[in-house]
């Protein structure tokens, strides 16, 4: 797809922008002075697969911390500062690779140049983030409202030496979301930090951020993005590789792709599929080869609609016929079908 052209910002050893891979983010969920708790989710984190961390600074205590946590991990870890424009200063002072914050509830001028000229001083990233929930001072509807702000504050920023910044504008709703983040991708070349705020129920979320962050990805418009849940922070990061490969943007191991099962199906697809993806979830993938893989219930929706699929399974009754590329390749027991497709996805990746 074509990429919206922005500039380059480095966030500890992450680049965003510039045409790099759109990054993944979450949040740890646990007070960041509790610097134990905060060290066990990283590492669920990071095993994961997330790339940057955000963590909130809601006071001294906790923007100390951040100097012990940076010790503790390899991702860049961004403070989340809110309000007392002090604790970014300290945030910034304690060595973390971004700082986020928000001109809803910090705008005061003389506050905005010490922050940026400590930014500056030590090479920090800013995200200047904005939400529907508190909103800059202006007039217009909520998205106008959103994108004057951002475009003020950058210039604000600007003025005081700062270059490394990236801008969010999040809304609780996803159409006032794609609005915002298509105006302001024709006003500035900040790479775009991606995300819905407060996104309820977390079935809701995942399905309000899909729609969303996946209509912006599909016009180009993304460097990094955090799906916003109710839920666990991994399952924010599975939830952002599974919107980023729907989307096209990335890929992070072997697709699977089943039909919705009818009448004519004769054996329990749904738990194949599940298996299947259980199985080939840790599997590694070489030679840079990204198998498509099929499985369907009946031979209507066999190597015909799974044409384009590397490697797949049509079943009748108690067995199916695998299939390569849609070509057949041979009968297998239902039994073991989930063992002969395993099998092959190992020979097929291996031979890149």
């Amino acid at each position: 797809m074509s990429r919206r052209k922005t500039r380059v910002v480095k966030i500890g050893s992450i680049a965003v922008g510039g045409g790099n891979p759109v990054a993944i983010q979450s949040m740890t969920k646990v007070k960041t002075s509790a610097v134990a708790k905060v060290a066990a989710q990283l590492r669920l984190l990071e095993k994961e697969g997330c790339e940057i961390v955000r963590l909130s600074v809601k006071d001294n205590e906790d923007a100390v911390a951040l100097r012990r946590i940076k010790k503790m991990t390899g991702l860049p870890l961004v403070a989340d500062i809110h309000f007392d424009w002090r604790l970014a200063l300290a945030a910034i002072d304690s060595g973390v690779d971004k700082i986020r914050i928000n001109p809803g509830n910090i705008s005061d001028r003389k506050k905005l140049a010490e922050i940026a000229a400590a930014a500056v001083a030590r090479g920090t990233a800013v995200r200047l983030g904005i939400n529907s929930g508190s909103l800059p001072e202006g007039r217009g509807d909520t998205v106008s409202r959103m994108v004057k702000g951002a475009l003020k504050y950058l210039r604000i920023l600007e003025d005081y030496g700062l270059s490394r910044m990236v801008v969010s504008l999040k809304a609780s709703s996803a159409r006032e979301t794609v609005d915002a983040y298509s105006r302001i991708s024709g006003l500035c070349d900040y790479p775009l930090h991606l995300g819905v705020t407060a996104t309820g129920l977390p079935e809701h979320g995942l399905v309000k951020s899909s729609v969303a962050i996946g209509a912006l990805l599909l016009r180009g418009i993304g460097d990094t993005i955090r799906v916003s849940l109710t839920d666990t922070p991994q399952q924010e990061v599975r939830a952002a590789k599974l919107i980023l490969e729907a989307a096209g943007a990335r890929t992070f191991g072997h697709e699977v792709i089943s039909c919705p099962t009818c009448g004519r199906c004769e054996v329990n697809l749904a738990k194949i599929v599940k298996d299947l993806g259980r199985a080939i979830a840790g599997m590694p993938v070489t030679g840079g080869r990204h198998l498509k893989v099929a499985v369907m219930g009946c031979v209507v929706n066999g190597p015909g609609e799974a044409r384009s699929a590397d490697i797949g399974i049509a079943f009748g009754r108690n067995e199916g016929l695998i299939f390569k590329s849609g070509v057949p390749a041979g009968k297998v027991k239902y039994e073991n079908c989930l063992a002969v497709l395993l099998s092959e996805i190992g020979k097929m990746g291996r031979a890149g």
